[in-house]
């Protein structure tokens, strides 16, 4: 993780802050990245064995929810605290918020968070977006093809299917949003996998020289005598492999 948010800081890649799930979430990698200039946005584990400093005592996040009083209503959140990340002889300032637990409305999340200037709500709408990321890779992994499209072992052919596959969540991405009926997207996902296999070397080359074809006409104004010897002088020049291939229409 570490390697590919310096390559991303590397690249000049903007970010203010660092997502991830429970799976990340340590005191060492908090501190970690607090020390990259990059602030950090996680659920935090709900475990025995990771404490925190609260009223200057070691504790677990459990039992510093158990010694504060919860917000009541409809509040986005239950509570919310400042604690200490420590980490040998590093310590940040960090904010853990709890918030309801939709699946089991007798249990509760954590978030924490090393930017201390954004407020709780900002922080769980920040958090929010990694699951939009989550699907991002699913959609692309499932439907568009991302893991199984390309068997090449270069990095470049490798970078570059995967902007090919980018680009078409793109593509579905704004048309979701000019359509008011999402029964309409569901085909797309196929039609935009499919599109560079739908059209041979051939039947490409034979759209552009039609493109060619049409410019010269109306560009020179050549007459049709004139524009045949100068498309029977390109034919002649063609590899021979092609010249069976192609069929022009003046």
């Amino acid at each position: 993780m570490l390697e590919l948010i310096d390559s991303a800081k590397k690249a000049c890649i903007p970010a203010s802050h660092v997502l991830f799930d429970i799976w990340f979430c340590s005191p060492a990698s908090l501190i970690t990245i607090k020390k990259r200039s990059l602030d950090v946005v996680a659920m935090a584990k709900k475990t025995s064995k990771m404490h925190y400093l609260y009223n200057g005592k070691m504790q677990p996040l459990t039992e510093i929810y158990k010694q504060n009083r919860k917000r009541r209503g409809r509040s986005k959140y239950l509570l919310s605290v400042e604690v200490s990340v420590a980490e040998d002889e590093d310590t940040i300032l960090a904010k853990i918020i709890y918030i309801r637990n939709r699946n089991k409305k007798k249990d509760y999340l954590a978030l924490i968070t090393t930017d201390m200037t954004i407020s709780e709500e900002e922080a769980i709408r920040i958090y929010g977006k990694r699951w939009d990321i989550e699907v991002f890779f699913k959609v692309c992994k499932s439907y568009l093809k991302l893991s199984k499209e390309c068997n090449s072992l270069s990095y470049d052919a490798m970078t570059a299917h995967t902007a090919v596959v980018f680009t078409r969540y793109m593509m579905l991405s704004v048309e979701n949003r000019k359509e008011s009926d999402i029964r309409t997207i569901g085909e797309i996902f196929y039609f935009f996998s499919d599109e560079l296999s739908d059209i041979t070397w051939i039947q490409a080359f034979h759209m552009i020289m039609k493109i060619f074809i049409n410019t010269i006409s109306d560009k020179l104004s050549l007459t049709s005598e004139e524009l045949d010897k100068l498309l029977d002088a390109f034919l002649s020049a063609l590899p021979k492999e092609l010249k069976g291939s192609l069929r022009l229409c003046a």
